[in-house]
C-alpha cells in the first residue's frame, strides 16, 4: 500500500513537469498523439513530425546565435553543439534496448524529441 501511495504522489508531482514540456511543442503534436491512440506506428509518426519541427527550430536558433558570436565564442558553440549531438544520440539510443519492443522505440524517439526541444530552448535563452 505504501509503495502505491508513493507512486501516486510521484505521478502527481511529475505531471506539471510533463505538461510544462508539452507547451513548448507545436499544437499539432498533441492533436496527432490524441488521434494516434495506442497505435505505435502512428505515435512514432507524430513524434517524428514534431522532432522535425523542433530540429528546424534548433537549427535556426543555432545559426542565428552562431552569427552573433565573435570567433572564439563561435568556436566554443560549435564544439559544444557537436558534443551535445553525440550525447543526445547515444543517450537516446540507450532507451531503444533490443528486447524493449514498441515501448523502447517510443521512449527512444521521445528522448530525441525532448532533448532537441530542450536544446532549442536553451540556445534561445543564450541571446
Amino acid at each position: 500500500m505504501i509503495r502505491w501511495s508513493f507512486f501516486a504522489m510521484l505521478l502527481c508531482c511529475a505531471s506539471p513537469i510533463v505538461l510544462a514540456d508539452e507547451h513548448t511543442y507545436n499544437p499539432e503534436y498533441s492533436g496527432c498523439t490524441a488521434r494516434a491512440g495506442d497505435v505505435t506506428t502512428d505515435v512514432l509518426q507524430c513524434i517524428a513530425a514534431e522532432t522535425s519541427r523542433q530540429d528546424a527550430r534548433l537549427n535556426e536558433t543555432y545559426r542565428a546565435l552562431r552569427g552573433q558570436l565573435h570567433s572564439g565564442r563561435r568556436t566554443e558553440l560549435v564544439a559544444a553543439q557537436r558534443l551535445w549531438m553525440q550525447y543526445r544520440d547515444a543517450n537516446c539510443r540507450f532507451h531503444n534496448y533490443p528486447d524493449g519492443g514498441s515501448p523502447a522505440a517510443i521512449h527512444s524517439a521521445s528522448c530525441v524529441l525532448r532533448m532537441t526541444t530542450e536544446r532549442a530552448a536553451e540556445l534561445e535563452d543564450v541571446s
